[in-house]
């Protein structure tokens, strides 16, 4: 592969490595205010580690796109002008933002909170990237495979509610309180599921590489999945406005979307244990590990998520650390995994020194372990402050926060063993890019 793309990679694996650091550095800074707030303050640290882990999602995803359908639409060159053009403009922005949050310069929305006049060149970068990606669609000779429908689904996607998250900078829509909000939850809430169709496509694809099995991309069961998670995609984001004084006929159409998500869980249970067997046999991949580690939590947090779905159950968790939980899982314990194996598979981690594996593997146990109490502390912060705010109607924001700061700084200290164990991992990585061809790696 090019230059441009190792860098890319590079700047991509950065990106987690700048999420993990900020993160721990805010909940410190949320919970010890006056040692933080002179030289690094919450409400600057917040918005660096957010915008870090959204474009460790996007810029992963785009990685793995870019590198894997060279060999699934058959293309017989590295990536062209417009793929460089898309890195070089959409890391710079990247920098220039982080910049702006170092000069404490904000403006924006919720988690995208830099100077809006940079969603420009974000917007210019991705206009590239799909162009490009279409251009290699249509020379593809076969596109039945679902992580191809789920790729074009994505990116097409995130493009779309990347524009609906920016019109509040057209008046009409800032206008109104209510218009505003409405419209940047929506967006916000399907711009995950866009980029969920890039990374389970991601995930799918190397399932069918390591297996050998084509027929589990092409099946009617999958497809029928497919087709359930981009209702979902386009009409489960209406939980986010519940608390909303919008329609009830909205509400009404989200919450049997949402309650559709029990079909997705009721399958994974159905087919866990078909699926011994087949971990047995892939256990020693260190890149299946992350697959199997993103499925674990995906069961986890699809259970959290229907619960939070349910409106008397969302009355409670609405603005609560369980919105955290659930943010928190989906971001490290879904996202994270399956980059992690996509990126891994991409650079052959497998085939690496068993020194450097038992580094990655040390890594991964940690990791999971300490992201168990990190994902359970937050839940039970979130039931702690739900019950005083909701039920005791306590409006003393300090006296209400007491109990729960106690379980706050179990989850800060979970989250320095989440840093411990994926930063290795990623040195590791940083040190593979060299490993990387000008063809897709196909170890087994």
């Amino acid at each position: 592969m090019s230059l441009f793309f190792r860098y890319y990679v590079g700047c991509t694996l950065l990106l987690l490595f700048a999420t993990l650091a900020f993160g721990v550095l805010s909940s410190f800074a949320f919970l010890y205010p006056e040692l933080y707030n002179h030289y690094l303050p919450f409400y600057q640290l917040h918005p660096m580690h957010v915008s870090a882990a959204l474009f460790w999602i996007i810029s992963g995803a785009t990685a793995c796109i870019i590198y894997y359908m060279r060999e699934v639409f058959v293309l017989q060159n590295a990536p062209g002008k417009a793929v460089n053009g898309f890195i070089c403009l959409w890391t710079g922005t990247i920098f220039v933002i982080f910049g702006f949050y170092a000069l404490k310069k904000f403006g924006g929305r919720e988690y995208w909170e830099f100077p809006p006049f940079l969603s420009i060149p974000l917007l210019g970068s991705w206009l590239l990237f799909i162009g490009n990606y279409f251009m290699s669609w249509r020379k593809a000779r076969d596109r039945k495979p679902l992580y191809v429908l789920m790729w074009s689904t994505g990116v097409t996607f995130f493009l779309i509610t990347f524009i609906e998250q920016n019109l509040w900078q057209i008046p009409w829509f800032r206008e109104s309180l209510l218009r505003d909000m409405t419209v940047q939850w929506k967006a916000n809430g399907s711009m995950v599921g866009a980029w969920n169709q890039m990374l389970y496509g991601t995930s799918l694809y190397i399932m069918v590489k390591i297996s050998g099995d084509k027929s589990i991309a092409e099946n009617k069961k999958v497809l029928f999945f497919y087709f359930l998670s981009i209702t979902n995609l386009m009409f489960n984001w209406g939980h986010h406005i519940y608390n909303l004084p919008v329609n009830s006929w909205v509400r009404h159409v989200s919450y049997i979307i949402s309650m559709t998500e029990w079909i997705f869980l009721i399958s994974i249970i159905r087919g866990f244990k078909a699926k011994l067997e087949e971990r047995q046999k892939m256990r020693h991949l260190l890149s299946y590990k992350f697959l199997i580690a993103s499925e674990f939590w995906l069961y986890a947090n699809l259970g959290l998520a229907i619960m939070m779905s349910i409106p008397a159950i969302n009355r409670y968790t609405h603005g609560t650390h369980i919105t955290v939980a659930h943010a928190m899982g989906s971001t490290i314990g879904i996202n994270t995994m399956i980059l992690l194996a996509g990126i891994g598979y991409m650079l052959g981690v497998d085939t690496l020194t068993a020194e450097k594996k038992k580094i990655i593997t040390s890594g991964y146990y940690l990791t999971q372990v300490s992201l168990v109490i990190f994902w359970l502390s937050l839940i039970v912060a979130g039931l702690i402050k739900g019950y005083r705010n909701t039920v005791l109607n306590m409006t003393n924001f300090q006296e209400m926060m007491v109990p729960v700061s106690k379980i706050l700084k179990i989850f800060s200290i979970a989250g320095i063993g989440v840093f411990a164990g994926l930063t290795p991992v990623v040195w590791v990585y940083i040190r593979a890019i060299g490993n990387l061809t000008t063809t897709t790696t196909t170890n087994k």
